[in-house]
């Protein structure tokens, strides 16, 4: 009985940092919800067919709609289901791994090319969007980055120093004494402001995406999925869940929903759940203390978080990776929340009225990928910095398809490897969370 009493004061105590109306579904979702395509039969041939109407299939669709080309687009849930309109619209620098480290690996060369992308992808999405006026909230705030010790502090310094300045474009760091402009926390120990970053509605920036797509005479086919791609004949055999369809060319655009109807790319990939809550709307006094600008903020903990107003500056939304395994968002809420105290205690009888997750696409070297294997062209893999990348490089696969200029890219050059023990099941994420998460917690203790 005392057991099962324990467990019924938990669960109270768990409803209680709930809203009467909270919902396990993405924040976005209230204001675009997911669109509701009209269905229509799978044709029987197209020139082009795109697995994924995410951000990178619906991004290469436009390219090769543009250059004349016939595309469908199939995916196995609704347009944009997956991680495309569940992200936290944070735009980043795009590339995970620093210049130093890229040296290392690379060379100063290629580390300098790898880095650009990742900067001509944000301004990518910043064109895109004011050439095609879509109404998304994109604003070019900037990313507050923050060191959750001394040493990290010192660790971004010298990394910033040892970046050309040429790579740099404008980014700064802030010591503790300096950060109450960024942030009303006391949690950090400084951290680097990079003015590039931006923010986004995600789900509305995927609409405006898709209605472009659409508009341009793109075929849309929701709750299809693929289940395998064969060529015969020098030609593309897709199987679906409505039938087959053939194609001259096969893009494969799911990223971290890459399923067992490509295994090749789902060994190559490693899923990983990414967690978010959105707080009940707050004081407008609230926000400003708390966040005064409209930055996007991460930190340096190897389990990152990510938070950052709404667009209307009335909620928080705070994301990350916080259990071993993969539950239920009403499950990782609470724990999302105690992060979030950590950080801005003030917030404690704050409630949450939304929680949502979705799956990101790591890779063994920390890279995005695109290229072609067996004939078939893949655009994945983006480490948490999906909306920018999968934009450009979608692009990039899309003009490569219709043969096109411009599709060029440093990552061509760059072997997609798998590793001999993966074969599309993420068994080691169990113990690598637990190691990152103690980790941390060592080195916050040690400051």
């Amino acid at each position: 009985m005392a057991e099962s009493g324990s467990l019924l004061y938990q669960f109270s105590m768990t409803e209680k940092i709930f809203t009467g109306d909270y919902v396990s579904k993405p924040y976005w979702w209230e204001r675009t919800p997911r669109p509701d395509i009209q269905d229509s039969p799978l044709p029987k041939s197209s020139d082009v067919v795109i697995l994924g109407s995410g951000y990178t299939g619906l991004s290469a669709a436009i390219q090769t709609t543009r250059h004349n080309l016939q595309t469908v687009v199939i995916d196995a849930e609704h347009a944009g289901w997956g991680c495309s309109t569940r992200n936290g619209g944070q735009i980043s620098t795009s590339i995970k791994s620093s210049y130093p480290e890229l040296c290392r690996q690379f060379g100063k060369d290629q580390a300098t090319a790898l880095i650009k992308t990742g900067k001509e992808s944000l301004q990518w999405v910043e064109d895109f969007v004011q050439e095609n006026s879509i109404d998304c909230d994109y604003q070019n705030a900037g990313r507050f980055h923050g060191a959750h010790s001394p040493r990290e502090f010192q660790n971004m310094c010298k990394t910033l120093d040892e970046t050309p300045e040429s790579l740099r474009k404008g980014c700064y760091t802030v010591n503790i004494e300096q950060q109450a402009a960024e942030t009303g926390s006391n949690y950090y120990y400084g951290g680097k402001v990079d003015p590039a970053c931006s923010s986004i509605d995600p789900a509305r920036y995927h609409q405006g995406m898709l209605n472009t797509a659409i508009q341009q005479g793109c075929q849309i086919i929701a709750h299809t999925r693929g289940l395998s791609i064969q060529k015969k004949g020098g030609v593309f055999h897709v199987s679906t869940t409505k039938g087959m369809i053939r194609a001259r060319e096969v893009i494969v655009a799911t990223n971290g929903y890459t399923g067992n109807s490509t295994p090749w790319m789902q060994k190559r990939v490693i899923p990983i759940g990414s967690y978010i809550i959105a707080t009940e709307p707050l004081p407008r006094d609230t926000i400003n203390q708390l966040l005064p600008t409209n930055r996007v903020i991460t930190d340096t903990l190897k389990l990152v978080v990510y938070y950052r107003t709404c667009p209307e500056r009335k909620r928080i939304l705070f994301g990350g990776r916080v259990l071993i395994r993969e539950t239920e968002p009403s499950i990782s809420a609470p724990k999302l929340r105690e992060l979030m105290l950590n950080r801005f205690p003030s917030l404690s009888d704050i409630r949450i009225s939304h929680s949502w997750m979705g799956f990101v696409a790591y890779t063994f070297d920390k890279l995005p990928h695109l290229g072609i294997y067996d004939g078939v062209h893949y655009c994945m893999g983006y480490c948490g910095s999906g909306i920018s990348l999968s934009s450009y490089l979608g692009a990039k696969t899309g003009l490569k398809v219709a043969g096109q200029p411009g599709h060029e890219s440093p990552l061509d050059k760059h072997e997609f490897k798998g590793r001999f023990y993966y074969r599309g099941n993420p068994w080691f994420l169990k113990p690598s969370v637990f190691y990152y998460r103690t980790r941390d917690q060592l080195s916050s203790r040690s400051s």
